[in-house]
């Protein structure tokens, strides 16, 4: 499947998950607006997939923290200053925070624990959704965790990482509902812990992917190619995973 008509926004891309899927969608050729906390962070992956031979005019590097409201609302303006539509929106942000003891985390880590994951979803989603609308295929994406599953327990995330998931959980399932009427499809992905393999690497491609490994990066970005390659009547609501 080829992006070259796809217009893309992923959000926390400096690193991490976020940096794959940057990288995964320009390597389709899709135009790519990226976001970090810094823009020193977006522009670092920027150049990494300049050095690959995509062409500059289609690699875009935007600061945006995902707790302002203000930083966001700049995003989208500046992501509306350089096109008139987005055709995927991917929310890949959201901090993690680790323990089981909930006194563990400080009240300014809950904070923003919560602040990323939950609002700053809501508040990217809300921020690009003019930009979606104009688009003739749009989709939004949502990283959510298998932490945002009912009853799921076997992850060591703190209570407040578990809260945020859960309040994106439920913002992507009324959200799918209620776009649908305007073409929108809302795909969210519950992944557990995987194993986020370097794309730039040999590991990439030679990477284990048999029953009895952890899930990979590799088979998370597949998930996402495959729905958003999909006729436009075909609305995978989401994606849930067993884990090892």
């Amino acid at each position: 499947m080829t992006l070259e008509h796809h217009r893309v926004v992923i959000t926390a891309a400096g690193r991490d998950f976020g940096r794959t899927l940057a990288l995964r969608f320009a390597s389709r050729g899709a135009e790519v607006h990226l976001s970090a906390r810094t823009l020193e962070a977006a522009e670092r992956v920027r150049e990494e997939i300049l050095a690959q031979g995509h062409d500059a005019d289609r690699v875009h590097a935007h600061a945006c923290d995902l707790t302002d409201p203000a930083s966001v609302r700049e995003f989208a303006a500046a992501v509306a200053a350089r096109t008139d539509r987005i055709d995927v929106l991917v929310n890949n942000g959201s901090r993690y925070q680790h323990g089981t003891d909930l006194l563990s985390a400080s009240d300014e880590d809950v904070t923003d624990t919560l602040a990323s994951g939950a609002t700053g979803t809501v508040l990217v989603t809300k921020a690009f959704l003019p930009l979606l609308l104009k688009s003739a295929g749009p989709d939004i994406v949502t990283m959510v965790s298998g932490c945002g599953d009912a009853g799921h327990h076997r992850s060591d995330a703190h209570a407040a990482f578990y809260a945020a998931k859960s309040a994106q959980a439920g913002f992507t399932e009324i959200l799918s509902r209620r776009l649908r009427d305007q073409g929108v499809r809302v795909i969210s992905l519950y992944p557990p812990d995987f194993d986020n393999h370097d794309p730039l690497s040999e590991s990439w491609e030679g990477a284990p992917r048999t029953a009895k490994d952890p899930l990979t990066a590799q088979s998370l970005v597949d998930c996402i190619f495959f729905a958003i390659g999909q006729p436009r009547d075909c609305f995978i609501k989401s994606f849930h995973f067993e884990q090892v």
